[in-house]
């Protein structure tokens, strides 16, 4: 059993782009989709795919590679942890990497990445950083 569901993804998802696997399976959530569901809006991911039934369900992620072979997934930094929740305002969010990046929010509208929750003018629980 995992205890950090979120940790366990983003680690999945860097250490398979750092053997050039062309995809990840990982247990299914729906938590777990709707990130990777914004991975995949944001350019990081190619494709998500759901599949198996009921207690068996996986979520088969399709990373995406540079034209040189290089992942496109550089770095992964986890912001908020189960010991310690970290939580941003509207005001609170910055750009990652000077816009290079993205930060993952989950806010009382859903997952979201930092343009969006600026947009939206919403904040929430800073999941993780991803450039």
């Amino acid at each position: 059993m995992v205890s950090d569901p979120v940790s366990d993804l983003i680690v999945r998802l860097t250490n398979a782009g750092a053997v050039k696997h062309a995809n990840v399976s990982i247990p299914f959530s729906n938590f777990k989709m709707a990130i990777a569901e914004k991975l995949k809006d944001a350019g990081y991911v190619q494709a998500v795919e759901k599949k198996g039934k009921k207690v068996k369900k996986t979520l088969d992620i399709m990373l995406k590679y540079s034209t040189e072979g290089t992942p496109v997934i550089q770095g992964v930094k986890r912001v908020s942890k189960p010991g310690r929740r970290m939580y941003k305002s509207v005001i609170e969010i910055r750009p990652v990497r000077y816009g290079h990046g993205c930060l993952i929010l989950s806010t009382p509208r859903g997952i979201m990445t930092d343009k969006e929750a600026r947009k939206e003018k919403v904040g929430g629980e800073a999941l993780f950083e991803i450039w």
